[in-house]
């Protein structure tokens, strides 16, 4: 039986798992879920009822960078981990951390009514669009030339940053950044997991699997 995930196609954080997935050529029943109607089966395994979900035997990851690191660590062809370990976690904690309350403040500004835009804007410039501007400037990927975890990781939320106001964010100085960001958007990776998927609906008997 092939591991199981739960998934939703637009999450960021479902979007690297399954690229991770993907990648390290794991085969997985998906399950696309509707945030208003989760399954009983997700909710059994993951009460907190957040995606991504992998379900591998007894194995439960509810955490996307934990679903990454098991699917780098049974295949890495590319090499994705073989960067400086500390280099990339200082990135992804950036993105996970800071730079998503400012990607929250700015995608939905109805529910941040005391910040201005072009404050959120320019603070997440200053936090993590410059600093990636600078680095893509002397490298193609943003510990090396070649692709790493680090890449994939931050690339769906950059993503999501850019497709907030298209048009301001294609006016941004950042050449370098567009490039790395369109690589991505281009990859047969990331176009082959965003094939849309019908809603998953349990049925009695795969509740209890």
């Amino acid at each position: 039986m092939p591991p199981i995930l739960y998934s939703y196609r637009r999450c960021p954080y479902a979007m690297r798992a399954r690229m991770a997935l993907k990648y390290s050529g794991i085969e997985v029943e998906h399950r696309e879920i509707e945030f208003r109607n989760k399954p009983p089966s997700m909710l059994l395994v993951s009460p907190k009822g957040t995606v991504p979900v992998l379900c591998v035997d007894d194995l439960v990851l509810d955490q996307s960078l934990d679903i990454m690191h098991w699917a780098l660590e049974q295949s890495d062809p590319d090499g994705w981990m073989g960067f400086e370990e500390e280099a990339s976690r200082v990135w992804i904690e950036k993105n996970d951390g800071p730079f998503k309350v400012l990607l929250d403040q700015y995608k939905y500004p109805n529910r941040f009514p005391d910040l201005l835009q072009e404050d959120v804007l320019n603070s997440a410039i200053d936090l993590m669009l410059k600093p990636m501007e600078s680095k893509l400037q002397s490298s193609n990927y943003l510990l090396a030339n070649k692709i790493s975890l680090a890449d994939v990781a931050l690339f769906p939320f950059i993503r999501q940053f850019a497709a907030v106001d298209p048009q301001k964010f294609e006016g941004l100085p950042f050449d370098s950044l567009k490039k790395w960001l369109n690589q991505h958007l281009e990859s047969e990776l990331f176009n082959s997991v965003m094939e849309k998927h019908p809603t998953w609906i349990d049925t009695a008997e795969k509740t209890g699997r």
